[in-house]
C-alpha cells in the first residue's frame, strides 16, 4: 500500500511543478524575445522488491524551445529586436554577464543603458552609458550613435556596441530570472555576423492556445493522482477494519 502512496505522491508532486513552468510561459506570454521552457515527464524504476515493470515519474527540464518569435515594429528608437539567431549580453543581478533576446532599453538619468528589467546592456567592454541631452541610433550591427539634442547639433558620435553573440544553443542554460548563460559559466564571445532591427521588438515564442492545453490537461493528471491516494486511504481503512474484526 505504501507503494501506491508514494507513486500517486510522486506524481502530484511533479505534476504540480510542471503546472509552475506552464504558468511561467503564460506569465511571459507579452515579455519581448521570451523563450518558452520545454519540460517533460520521464520514469524511474522503483527501487526494492516487486516487478521490475513498475515505474514512478519525475519533471525533468528537457530545455527551451529556441522558436523566433515574431519582430513587430515599436518606431522606438531604444528597442532593437535580433534578427534571426543570437543574443543581447546583459549584467545579471550578480554582476555577471548573461543573456536575452528582449531588446527593450531605458536610460537612467545617470546615463547608463538597460533594459526595461533594470539590467545593464552589455557592450564590447563593459556597461554602456549615454551622454545626455542626446537623441540615440542603433544600427543593424549594434553600433550605438548619439546626435545632441541642443543647438549645437554637430556631429554624431558612436558610443559604444551592443555585445551580440550566438554561441550554440545548447551550451545554453536557462536560469530562474529567464536568463540563459553557458554552461561553463565563461562569457560567450562577441559574434559580428549578429545583427539588429532598430526600432523593432522580438515577440515571445509562447503558444498560448498549447500552454492552456497542457494547464488543462496537467490539472487532469493531478486529479487522477489525488484519487489514487484517497483509494489508497480507503483500502487502508478498510484493510484495518478486517483485521480488527478477524483479530
Amino acid at each position: 500500500m505504501d507503494r501506491l502512496i508514494y507513486t500517486a505522491m510522486t506524481g502530484a508532486s511533479h505534476t504540480l511543478q510542471q503546472q509552475a513552468s506552464v504558468s511561467q510561459n503564460l506569465a511571459n506570454i507579452n515579455t519581448p524575445g521570451f523563450r518558452a521552457s520545454i519540460d517533460a515527464f520521464r520514469s524511474v524504476p522503483l527501487v526494492g522488491e516487486g516487478l521490475p515493470t513498475r515505474t514512478f515519474v519525475v519533471d525533468s527540464t528537457a530545455g527551451a524551445d529556441f522558436t523566433p518569435g515574431v519582430i513587430q515594429s515599436t518606431g522606438r528608437s531604444l528597442d532593437v529586436a535580433v534578427d534571426g539567431k543570437g543574443w543581447i549580453a546583459v549584467q545579471d543581478a550578480n554582476g555577471n554577464e548573461a543573456y536575452t533576446r528582449n531588446g527593450s532599453f531605458q536610460v537612467l538619468p545617470n546615463g547608463i543603458l538597460q533594459t526595461n528589467s533594470g539590467l545593464n546592456v552589455m557592450g564590447d567592454s563593459g556597461p554602456i552609458t549615454i551622454p545626455p541631452d542626446t537623441e540615440v541610433s542603433i544600427a543593424k550591427d549594434g553600433t550605438i550613435s548619439t546626435v545632441p539634442t541642443t543647438n549645437q547639433k554637430n556631429g554624431v558620435v558612436v558610443v559604444g556596441r551592443l555585445k551580440l553573440t550566438n554561441p550554440p544553443e545548447d551550451q545554453l542554460v536557462r536560469g530562474e530570472d529567464a536568463l540563459f548563460r553557458m554552461k561553463d559559466g565563461n562569457p560567450a564571445d562577441a559574434d559580428a555576423k549578429v545583427t539588429v532591427v532598430s526600432g523593432s521588438l522580438e515577440s515571445s515564442n509562447v503558444n498560448m492556445v498549447e500552454s492552456m492545453v497542457n494547464m488543462i490537461s496537467l490539472a487532469r493528471q493531478f486529479d487522477q493522482q489525488m484519487k489514487l491516494l484517497q483509494t489508497a486511504d480507503d483500502n487502508a481503512k478498510q484493510a484495518s477494519s478486517v483485521l480488527s474484526v478477524t483479530g
